[in-house]
């Protein structure tokens, strides 16, 4: 006890004395898995010894709630606490206090209870490489007061060098992980993009490829991938040596509950890590955060889109029910939220899955949905069946923001099944070419796009000119296969008029700028309004020959899109019986819109 007394006595003269340069927490704090009662909180200290944490509802902590001392052992080992007894739809305010007085403070706002429209606002992205630091592409989504924000994978390139691990290519060890984690949320320039970040929301989080190597397939065995061969024959890809470094690097810098699958019957899941999550932010929205790398089968190999033949066995290898991405667990998991969500009358359900769910055409589409097409029926099918309404899918990877509504198939080239679903990409936040150039450079190197017109689009004068052009190139890949093209206002016939949407800004085409995608959800009238912010892509050029320049680049609207929900039913407040004889008052709320 008197140990415990003379720490605490050393915190406060620390905290009085106004603490230290945050030089020692250089990732700052985070908080993350908010529920409506609980939280992870989240710091990395570069000094061994005792990590502070205090929170409280107020910023300037005169109403503590609660504090607790975690011990740093290795500088590059993050520490975290789960804190509980939290209340519903409260703000509190947290900071951590190292060992030689470095302070760091962050927020965070619990979920509302079931029942209360309050209204939403959340952040999306993901896709971000340590060479293209401080990440200006986010920096307006520190002052958006979000509810949360979800990174979507790619949070780190561990097969791609940067300015840690000596310019290793691939990261092999978890020292070598941990400093890839380590060096995408630092400083540069004055500015630390994502650590502000996520200084001023929770975060859910999730990994794609990249965690560990790239396009790798957790549910495949070692022999089938040479990167994995320190490892004996015979051991699944999520059990290896390298996957266990990534995903243990990736669990410690995310301010996530370590949890894992039990006895679920699966080897692929049974005893692994769990990174899914459901999570209910009251009457507004549920939220299912997916793993889609884990447990996969190894991914078929590319079509060549020039061949009718190759195109065709693709198509029919796709539709193969025995292949799964996602894994029997998960999908058993995802269709029993998106129920309880429906039948609990959430108006609107986010499935944040980083591969996206649309259908983009057969180049490149092994690692996508479209390569394991059963299982994207098997889901689409499901939400279509049980008239689940309001689903939204939120994805990453491609690097561009492309919107669509999703339409499904029982066999290949059969009848296009419309849902009123829809898919929404976005990011990155700083990854290399961003979707449009790549595409447009891909085209050109398959025979879609002729000399000629990759000449033509390199002389476009404008951004939006060329996210028209990637527009009509990717178009041109879907409508020989019958999908619907891209957008919410010129659809098949089969899905016209499924989902009501309005275009506010721009297109639903965003492919030629680093970004991130917020989402608003109206209180009173449970409109989503789906915002996209960008900036112009940069290179690690430009970040050596104008940092200050890359600094001051201002995220802008690049698009921006409204969606009246269907079936939306009134959501009773108490205390407030009168609003329901109220014709004009279509839903009744209890706290007052965000500002």
């Amino acid at each position: 006890m008197k140990f415990k007394v003379v720490r605490l006595t050393a915190v406060a003269t620390l905290v009085a004395l106004g603490g230290k340069a945050q030089a020692a927490l250089p990732n700052g704090v985070a908080a993350g898995d908010v529920s409506q009662t609980s939280a992870v909180l989240w710091g990395r200290s570069n000094t061994a010894g005792d990590l502070y944490f205090q929170y409280a509802t107020d910023s300037a902590f005169t109403q503590n709630v609660g504090s607790s001392f975690k011990t740093v052992n290795d500088p590059l080992a993050p520490v975290k606490w789960d804190v509980s007894g939290l209340s519903a739809d409260t703000t509190y305010y947290y900071r951590a206090i190292d060992s030689v007085g470095a302070i760091a403070r962050g927020q965070f706002k619990t979920a509302a209870a079931l029942g209360n429209t309050t209204g939403l606002r959340f952040g999306v992205s993901g896709d971000w490489r340590g060479e293209l630091l401080p990440y200006p592409a986010v920096k307006n989504a520190s002052q958006r007061n979000l509810d949360f924000f979800v990174a979507m994978g790619d949070t780190i390139y561990g097969d791609v060098a940067s300015n840690v691990n000596g310019g290793q290519q691939q990261a092999q060890s978890l020292a070598d992980y941990r400093n890839k984690h380590a060096e995408v949320y630092s400083a540069k320039g004055g500015m630390n993009g994502l650590a502000d970040l996520r200084q001023s929301t929770a975060v859910f989080a999730t990994i794609d490829d990249h965690e560990v190597t790239n396009d790798f397939a957790g549910g495949a065995d070692v022999s089938t991938d040479a990167r994995f061969n320190a490892d004996p024959a015979g051991t699944l890809i999520n059990d290896s040596t390298l996957y266990n470094n990534g995903i243990q690097a990736f669990q410690e810098y995310n301010p996530l509950r370590n949890e894992t699958y039990g006895a679920t019957g699966d080897i692929r899941t049974a005893g692994e890590v769990k990174l899914y999550r459901n999570q209910t932010f009251g009457s507004d929205a549920a939220l299912m955060v997916l793993d889609a790398r884990s447990f996969r089968d190894k991914e078929l190999a590319d079509a060549n889109p020039l061949s009718q033949a190759s195109v065709g066995g693709f198509l029919a290898n796709s539709f193969d029910p025995s292949r799964t991405m996602l894994g029997k667990q998960q999908i058993a998991d995802l269709k029993a939220d998106l129920l309880s969500a429906e039948q609990n009358d959430v108006t609107w359900k986010f499935i944040a899955v980083p591969e996206p769910m649309q259908n983009l055409g057969v180049v490149g589409a092994g690692d996508r949905f479209e390569g394991y097409a059963a299982e994207r029926t098997e889901i689409l099918k499901f939400i279509d069946d049980n008239k689940i309404d309001n689903v939204v899918f939120l994805s990453a990877d491609i690097h561009g923001t492309l919107v669509n509504n999703l339409t499904y198939q029982l066999t290949p080239f059969g009848e296009q099944k419309a849902t009123n679903a829809f898919e929404i990409t976005t990011g990155s936040v700083a990854y290399d070419a961003p979707f449009g150039p790549t595409v447009a450079q891909l085209a050109a190197a398959v025979g879609l796009l002729t000399p000629q017109q990759k000449a033509f689009y390199d002389t476009l004068p404008s951004i939006a000119a060329k996210d028209s052009f990637i527009k009509s190139v990717t178009n041109g890949a879907l409508t020989p296969l019958g999908y619907d093209p891209l957008g919410l206002d010129a659809n098949l016939a089969s899905a016209d008029g499924k989902i009501q949407a309005e275009l506010l800004q721009g297109d639903y085409v965003a492919t030629h700028t680093f970004g991130w995608t917020e989402f608003e959800i109206d209180q009173v009238t449970q409109q989503l309004l789906v915002t996209t912010y960008g900036i112009p892509a940069y290179n690690v050029g430009d970040i050596a020959n104008d940092l200050s320049g890359i600094v001051n680049r201002t995220p802008q609207i690049v698009s921006q899109f409204r969606i009246t929900p269907s079936s939306v039913q009134p959501v009773p407040v108490p205390g407030a019986a009168w609003l329901f004889g109220s014709s004009l008052l279509g839903l009744a709320f209890g706290k007052r819109k965000k500002a």
